[in-house]
C-alpha cells in the first residue's frame, strides 16, 4: 500500500508531499492544479504503466521522486523506500523503482476519467532481481493492463493473445454460462451502485443490426428493455465500473488458482471524478456504494482508495463513513502562483450548501455569480460602505433592489435581511 509520496520539480507544484491514509484518500481543488496528475503518477510508480511524468524545465535542482510503500514481511508491515531522479541527457527516470509487488499479493484497479480502466495484479508480475540503479522505462511489468473506454467494452488483444474479452462479450458469456457466479456478482455490484428505487433486471441478449453479428446484453429499466450500448452516459460509466471490479477480481481468482495461492487480501482502488455524468441523487450515493460494492468481492479485503472529486454532494455523502483514524482529505490550492497541496481537517458540514461555501470550494454563497454580487452590493449599501467598486447598475438602493428582484425568488431568505433594514425603496 502507498504510504508517502514526495515530488520535486515534477508536475504543477515545485514540491509536493503526501502522507497517505490507510483507507480513504480524497483529493479536491480547482481544475488544472494536479488532482488527476497525482493519481496518474502514483499509479505509474506502482505499475510502470501510462505516460511517464514530465519534469519541470530549466530548474536548478534535478527533478526527484521519493515514495514509500508498505509490504507484508513475516506477518508484519514494513516500510520500503524508492527514489528516482530524472536525467535530462537520457530523458529518463533512473533509480530503484518497484520491480515487483511480490511477495505481497495485491490487486489494483484504476477507474479513469476517460471511461477506461487499468489493472495491476501482483500475481502476474515477473520475478525480477533487485537492482540499485535502473531506468524505469526498461522495467517490464506484465502485471499491468490498460484498457481504453472502447477496449473496456469491446476487448483487448495482443497479437493472438486475448487479454480481455470486454464488457459486451463477457456479460453475454457470464449470463449464458452454467455457473453464473460472475454474472450474479456483477448484478449485485451493479444494484449496489445504481441508486434507484426502481428494481432493474437483466434482459435477454439481442442482436441489433445486419452487420454486427454479436449478441448485445440488455437491461430491463423502469421504462423498458435497453441494450447496454444504448444506455445513458451515467449508467454506462457505472456499468463499466461494476464490470472492471468484477472482471479484475474474477481474473485475479483464476490466476490465484493457477498459481495455487490464496487470492489477494489487499486492493488498491483509484478513481478520478466518479461523479462525472451522474445526477445529484447519484452523486450523493456513489462513493458509499463503491465502498460497499468492494466488500461484495471479499468482505475481509483491505482497501486503500485514492479518489478525486469536485462534488460537494460526494463529500457530504462521506460524512457517515469518514474515519479520521484511517481516512484523509486533501486540497489543492493556488497561492502566489504556486500550487499547494495540503491535508485539510475533516469537518462535518451537514447540508450541501455548507460544503459549497466552505474553504474547500470557496463560494461566498451557493447562488449564481450575479446574485452573489448583487447581495454583496446590498450588504455594502446597508453598511454605508463605498460603492465605487461595484458595477454602475449596483451603486444605488433602487438599482440594487431592482437587480435583487430580477435574481432572487420571492421566498429567498435574504429578503428578510433586506426588509428589516428599512431600506426598501418607496413603490
Amino acid at each position: 500500500m502507498l504510504k508517502r509520496l514526495h515530488l520535486e520539480n515534477v508536475g504543477p507544484a515545485s514540491v509536493m508531499d503526501v502522507e497517505f491514509a490507510d483507507r480513504l484518500n480524497v483529493f479536491t481543488g480547482d481544475n488544472g492544479l494536479g488532482k488527476t496528475f497525482l493519481l496518474d503518477i502514483a499509479w505509474w510508480l506502482l505499475a510502470n504503466q501510462g505516460e511517464k511524468p514530465f519534469p519541470k524545465q530549466h530548474t536548478l535542482n534535478r527533478p526527484k521522486i521519493d515514495f514509500t510503500i508498505t509490504r507484508s514481511k513475516n506477518h508484519e508491515q514494513v516500510l520500503e523506500s524508492h527514489k528516482l531522479e530524472f536525467m535530462p541527457r537520457q530523458q529518463g527516470w533512473f533509480g530503484n523503482p518497484i520491480l515487483s509487488l511480490g511477495p505481497d499479493i495485491v490487486l489494483g484497479i484504476y477507474a479513469r476519467l476517460d471511461g477506461g480502466f487499468s489493472v495491476i495484479d501482483s500475481l502476474k508480475t515477473a520475478v525480477l532481481d533487485s537492482a540499485s540503479e535502473i531506468e524505469l522505462s526498461n522495467v517490464f511489468n506484465p502485471s499491468s493492463l490498460v484498457l481504453s473506454a472502447d477496449q473496456s467494452w469491446n476487448g483487448l488483444k495482443n497479437g493472438d493473445v486475448i487479454l480481455c474479452n470486454g464488457l459486451i462479450q463477457d456479460l453475454v458469456r457470464w449470463q449464458n454460462h452454467p455457473n453464473q457466479s460472475n454474472f450474479e456478482l456483477l448484478w449485485k455490484v451493479l444494484e449496489k451502485l445504481l441508486p434507484t428505487d426502481e428494481k432493474i433486471f437483466p434482459g435477454e441478449t439481442a442482436r441489433l443490426s445486419f452487420q454486427d453479428v454479436r449478441d448485445i446484453p440488455t437491461i430491463q429499466l423502469a421504462y423498458g428493455v435497453v441494450p447496454v450500448t444504448h444506455l445513458s452516459a451515467g449508467i454506462k460509466r457505472i456499468l463499466t465500473l461494476a464490470y472492471s471490479l468484477v472482471w479484475a477480481w474474477s481474473e485475479h481468482q483464476q490466476v490465484a488458482r493457477l498459481a495455487n495461492v490464496e487470492p489477494a487480501k489487499k486492493l488498491l482502488f483509484f478513481t478520478d471524478e466518479m461523479e462525472l455524468h451522474l445526477h445529484p441523487q447519484w452523486q450523493r450515493s456513489i462513493f458509499p456504494a463503491i465502498l460497499e460494492a468492494i466488500k461484495l468481492l471479499d468482505p475481509d479485503i483491505k482497501v486503500q482508495v485514492l479518489t478525486t472529486t469536485h462534488s460537494p454532494l460526494v463529500l457530504a455523502s462521506l460524512e457517515p463513513y469518514f474515519d479520521e483514524e484511517t481516512d484523509k482529505l486533501f486540497g489543492f490550492d493556488l497561492r502566489d502562483r504556486e500550487v499547494v497541496l495540503e491535508e485539510l481537517p475533516w469537518v462535518k458540514m451537514g447540508e450541501v450548501d455548507n460544503w459549497l461555501t466552505s474553504p474547500i470550494f470557496g463560494l461566498e454563497r451557493p447562488r449564481s455569480k450575479e446574485a452573489e454580487v448583487a447581495i454583496e452590493a446590498a450588504f455594502a449599501l446597508m453598511r454605508k460602505a463605498d460603492m465605487a467598486d461595484f458595477p454602475k447598475h449596483l451603486q444605488t438602493q433602487a438599482s440594487i433592489h431592482q437587480e435583487l428582484q430580477r435574481l432572487l425568488p420571492d421566498y429567498d431568505p435574504f429578503w428578510h435581511r433586506w426588509v428589516v433594514t428599512g431600506r426598501l425603496p418607496s413603490l
